[in-house]
């Protein structure tokens, strides 16, 4: 991965099917962030069959049938609501306009995979809840930085073991690196957006809530800013965020769009995770000067220290589990309640956020 590519970051992993062939297939609406193609590729690798993309804008379309040369371009999102094949509908549409087509594709009669943030206002996650509820389909979410990540999902198998005991705090860094000029208009407007804790911080507070099994949490403090790009006004380039989980553990996060041109990829993405019997670290997409690998993983706990490399070694289990939930209605991915409460937190967090200058 080059220095500027952060915005299309689509991990690839190994195929690794849970389905016969043809057995789910799925569609691509709203091609507005890259990340849409690690969400494709997922569902690919776990036996999904793409069969449709429909996006207004022919150039997206183009390029994407270029990737995924079996996807038949769809004229309308009609064309694709109205095949009965397709049982779910991945996007990356601009955020701000997220659940107005989840509600969609909910009516439609399929189930719905998003990019994260999956709405940026407390009246959508409302409308949300209320269609998912009536229709029984699923609004589920691609936090990409946990499940799809591969030191993520391995720090989380190291706390199910019980290798650092009950975890008490989890600290997230989450920088990005702006790539302005490659970026959209939206991307530099509030009200599409949805703000910097609402967009990238809600990874951050979905590993909370999954490393230390927490249903709910309290937003203590949350702060946002822009220190850098004062010529976008209306982007907010810092934010950081405390929170106390209903379980009593602790959480601080700090994202920005800070990333120094001189690192060799988008982002140091980093979790410490504090237990009781011990701390892991993991470091995502680089060992910073050390190595250009990531999902490198550093524990120390009662009987020793440890560093575990383990791309390429735990693979990418939740397309797999998502294919088989939205086929069986159960909920080993993710719940319902997890996905809706990371967004519910995210808006809360933004909403509160005292501005520095």
């Amino acid at each position: 991965m080059n220095k500027t590519d952060g915005m299309n970051y689509a991990p690839q992993g190994k195929p690794n099917p849970v389905v016969a062939p043809g057995e789910f297939r799925f569609a691509a609406i709203a091609l507005d962030h890259g990340h849409v193609y690690g969400m494709c590729n997922g569902l690919i690798e776990a036996g999904g069959e793409l069969v449709y993309v429909y996006d207004p804008d022919p150039e997206k379309v183009a390029r994407f049938v270029e990737k995924y040369p079996e996807a038949i371009a769809a004229a309308s999102e009609e064309e694709i609501f109205a095949d009965a094949r397709i049982g779910l509908v991945a996007s990356a549409a601009i955020t701000s306009e997220r659940c107005a087509l989840g509600l969609r594709v909910m009516r439609a009669g399929k189930d719905y995979f998003t990019d994260k943030a999956p709405l940026t206002t407390l009246e959508q996650l409302a409308d949300a809840k209320r269609v998912a509820a009536e229709t029984g389909r699923k609004y589920m979410v691609y936090y990409g930085e946990r499940l799809h990540n591969e030191g993520a999902l391995f720090a989380g198998q190291l706390i199910d073991q019980g290798a650092i005991g009950r975890v008490v705090q989890v600290m997230g860094w989450g920088p990005h690196r702006t790539n302005a000029q490659g970026r959209p208009e939206w991307f530099f407007e509030r009200e599409k957006y949805g703000g910097i804790i609402c967009d990238i911080g809600s990874h951050q507070i979905e590993q909370f809530l999954s490393y230390t099994g927490a249903k709910d949490a309290k937003v203590v403090q949350s702060r946002i800013a822009n220190y850098h790009h004062k010529q976008y006004p209306e982007l907010e380039d810092y934010g950081d965020v405390m929170l106390t989980g209903d379980n009593g553990a602790a959480a601080y996060f700090r994202v920005d769009w800070l990333t120094p041109d001189g690192l060799s990829t988008w982002g140091d993405g980093r979790t410490l995770i504090v237990g009781t019997n011990g701390y892991i670290e993991v470091r995502k997409y680089v060992d910073l000067a050390r190595s250009s690998e990531g999902d490198q993983v550093y524990m120390a706990n009662h009987e020793g220290e440890y560093h575990f490399s383990v791309k390429g070694q735990v693979g990418f289990p939740f397309f797999g589990q998502l294919i088989l939930d939205c086929i069986h209605r159960t909920e080993n991915a993710m719940t319902q309640e997890h996905a809706f409460k990371v967004a519910e937190l995210s808006v809360l967090a933004q909403n509160l956020a005292e501005r520095m200058e």
